[in-house]
């Protein structure tokens, strides 16, 4: 943006021309801020979750330089009780940090230039000539002495000097210090500003165990607290897109939605605002994310050298949920110590959504498994490449009606997977499956417990178009013959449920008794029509 004081309400307005869905609430929640103790917030969520379009709302509505009304007088937040206390009474500072990162080579050359262009927007403001050796928060200071009002400063992507490659310790030591030394929240802070509104992808970077601007309040995709339904699309907002567009919902939730977020004590579902458009306007569901260089880090994150790295992304690529502590993370994008580390990494980048109360993580919707199923095939984990092999196996088996191989693989996975003391639970069993299948999304859907009218088929793998593999339901069964879950699927009639769906079907039977000391499983492979 060109003004970094007073930019004006013309971004907004442009955005309020195009498909605006009204997020305008995040201004009252905001504004409970100003003047306050807390009057200093850093929000983060992923890429394409709307940060810049958060950041030109709140531009729009503080900035004194404009009247934003005509912009905001349909929106929810006009029928606010303290909707025109602060609408357009402050002075504005806005700044875009990934703008000022990409028109610099050196990252120590970036504060020295932001400092620079601050000062002399405030001097040609004010009228006077730059001083030697001018102070940014005296400046800033004297700005407010001479015009009345105090400044709201909006800093969107304010974590691109971190984050970015080209960066240093050094710079971003020496960046960290340029904040802290414009927000610590003292008393020239609190003459200066009346609210602080930082946006980006990180939480603030820690200097070993806390943060060098401890002054801030973070809100991130593991704790969003009352900003949550501002992050993202909520249901309701994707509700009315795919009324207004003729889309399924169904398929919109399958593709975009996943991301659940603690709220005042109650779970909210938050979609990718971008993805959700594109599909809306396209009509068509896809992995958007494709498009950007938000899935560039995947591979190289998970080909990271950390024990236990591997298996957890075989066990989220299976559909299953994993433990993750979140303590340890740098709040950077280079200094990992752990698998945690870099799988809390993932949540803050949206690959993962985050479970606050069993501290578990998981992969969120079909837009992200599919960067997950791309990605999985490139990576150098020794043990990796081999499950990758067993599981390319075992649906080369089933599709070939080797009952015997079917059997011995997922007996190879139970035992190496699971701990004696839960090799005999029947849902270690499921998990087994869904581990031993972890490829099957290069050929299949996969869909649990898919209800036929008179009962429920345990897991249903639909073959996908571009392939010949025929579909594949599979029951299970724990301390019975796989002969009975045979038996099961054609009592209860599930394959009338796919019939018309235009592929052979084959149903298998799986069985695992705990009474065998061999620990052997069964299987039993039959076409319908045969």
């Amino acid at each position: 943006m060109e003004f970094y004081i007073n930019p004006g309400n013309g971004e907004f307005a442009e955005i309020r021309k195009g498909e605006y869905i009204d997020k305008s609430g995040l201004i009252a929640v905001v504004n409970k801020t100003i003047g306050t103790e807390r009057r200093l917030s850093c929000v983060s969520r992923p890429r394409r979750f709307g940060k810049t379009f958060a950041a030109n709302l709140l531009a729009a509505y503080y900035d004194k330089s404009c009247d934003s009304s005509f912009l905001f007088e349909d929106l929810k937040i006009a029928s606010h009780p303290g909707y025109k206390e602060y609408l357009n009474k402050f002075n504005v500072l806005y700044l875009d940090m990934a703008v000022f990162m990409s028109e610099i080579r050196n990252p120590m050359d970036l504060v020295p230039r932001t400092r620079e262009l601050l000062v002399s927007s405030v001097c040609e403001r004010l009228g006077v000539e730059v001083p030697a050796n001018a102070s940014l928060p005296d400046m800033l200071m004297e700005f407010v002495k001479k015009d009345g009002d105090q400044f709201v400063a909006i800093i969107d992507e304010w974590d691109a000097p971190i984050r970015e490659p080209k960066s240093t310790q050094e710079s971003q030591k020496e960046y960290l210090d340029f904040l802290r030394g414009l927000f610590k929240n003292g008393p020239l802070t609190k003459q200066i500003f009346a609210g602080v509104y930082m946006t980006g992808i990180l939480p603030i970077k820690k200097d070993g165990s806390q943060s060098p601007l401890s002054d801030f309040k973070e809100y991130t995709m593991l704790s969003p607290q009352e900003f949550a339904p501002y992050i993202g699309y909520t249901e309701d907002d994707v509700k009315l897109i795919c009324e207004k567009y003729s889309v399924s919902y169904d398929e919109m939730k399958k593709w975009y939605d996943g991301y659940s977020l603690n709220c005042k004590g109650k779970t909210i579902s938050i979609y990718n605002s971008n993805s959700v458009m594109e599909a809306a306007y396209s009509g068509e569901f896809d992995s958007y994310w494709r498009r950007t260089s938000a899935v560039n880090g995947l591979r190289d994150y998970i080909n990271l050298d950390y024990d236990g790295l591997g298996k957890a992304a075989e066990m989220l690529l299976a559909g299953l949920e994993i433990p993750v502590n979140i303590k340890g993370f740098q709040n950077d994008m280079i200094s990992f110590e752990t698998a945690d580390d870099v799988l809390t990494l993932l949540i803050h980048l949206g690959y993962l959504t985050y479970d606050s109360e069993n501290n578990t993580a998981r992969i969120p919707n079909n837009e992200v498994y599919s960067e997950f199923a791309d990605m999985i095939r490139k990576v150098t984990h020794e043990e990796t490449i081999k499950r990758i092999k067993e599981s390319d196996r075992l649906i080369e088996a089933i599709v070939s009606m080797d009952s015997d191989t079917v059997a011995d693989v997922i007996q190879k996975v139970h035992m190496s997977e699971s701990s004696m003391k839960y090799y005999n639970d029947e849902q270690a069993l499921r998990a087994v499956i869904k581990l031993a299948f972890f490829t099957y999304r290069d050929y299949y859907i996969k869909m649990e417990e898919l209800d036929s009218g008179t009962g429920y088929a345990d897991i249903v793998f639909l073959s996908k178009k571009n392939n010949n593999y025929p579909t594949l339901i599979v029951e299970l069964k724990y301390n019975e013959s796989e002969q009975s879950g045979l038996e099961q699927i054609k009592r209860m009639s599930y394959s009338d449920v796919v019939e018309n769906y235009g592929a052979d079907v084959l149903l298998v039977g799986i069985s695992y008794n705990k009474n065998d000391k061999t620990k052997k499983h069964s299987c039993v492979i039959e076409k319908v029509g045969d």
